[in-house]
């Protein structure tokens, strides 16, 4: 009843081979910010209360390549079932074991250009924090930018001061390209993102963080559902 629920609904979700980001919530696993869970846990609850894509982000300095892998394969086992874009970021490699539908990048990962080369046919998400990103991002063949931290973040070490509304305002008016916001963004200030025109919105520990990650997807696909 879920997957049919989705598939009907849902015209702008990714299939395999698909390089369309679809709207909704973008999910994204990191094992360090949820209540003890694992992220196979997570994945599974978050997928059952209805994500639209799902992202892996773990880091080396917490995971061995063979503990990313294993997870990774359970996770696309997951995810393909549901018909939920499975995205894992800076492991090319893992992503293309597994066969996930797409790989994010950041500003100090490996080129877009270059991975377009030997992915194809994956989507390619590279994060953003200037217009000058954006316009190289794009060039270089991204299929969608993450955009962002909207608002200060916790979740990752290296990442830039928060741009707020001026960058993301700048993606809306000047790009087709389709973007996640992403930074940041809890319940409280969600309203203040969608009114500006974003489509996909990224909460992480608002999510994963949650005592109860189904109750709190419902509560943000309620917020979704008073903008649209």
């Amino acid at each position: 009843m879920t997957e049919t629920r989705r598939l009907d609904t849902n015209i702008n979700r990714s299939v395999k081979g698909s390089k369309q980001l679809p709207h909704g919530i973008y999910g994204i696993l990191g094992e360090k910010f949820s209540l003890g869970l694992s992220n196979v846990q997570v994945a599974r609850q978050m997928v059952d209360a209805g994500v639209d894509v799902l992202q892996y982000r773990e880091k080396l300095t917490e995971k061995s390549l063979k503990q990313m892998y294993e997870e990774c394969c359970e996770i696309r086992k997951i995810t393909q079932d549901a018909g939920v874009p499975f995205i894992i970021n800076d492991h090319a490699d893992i992503a293309l074991m597994v066969g996930a539908d797409g790989i994010h990048q950041g500003q100090d990962d490996l080129p877009v250009k270059e991975l377009r080369n030997i992915a194809p046919d994956m989507m390619i998400g590279c994060s953003t924090h200037s217009p000058e990103q954006a316009k190289k991002a794009i060039a270089d063949g991204a299929d969608y930018l993450g955009v962002g931290p909207i608002f200060a973040t916790q979740t990752k070490e290296d990442v830039c001061d928060a741009v707020g509304f001026e960058y993301l305002e700048h993606v809306v008016k000047t790009h087709d390209i389709p973007f996640v916001a992403i930074g940041g963004i809890k319940r409280h200030n969600l309203k203040d993102i969608l009114s500006r025109g974003v489509k996909t919105v990224c909460l992480v520990t608002e999510i994963i963080g949650a005592p109860n990650i189904k109750k709190r997807i419902k509560e943000i696909k309620q917020i979704l559902g008073e903008i649209k």
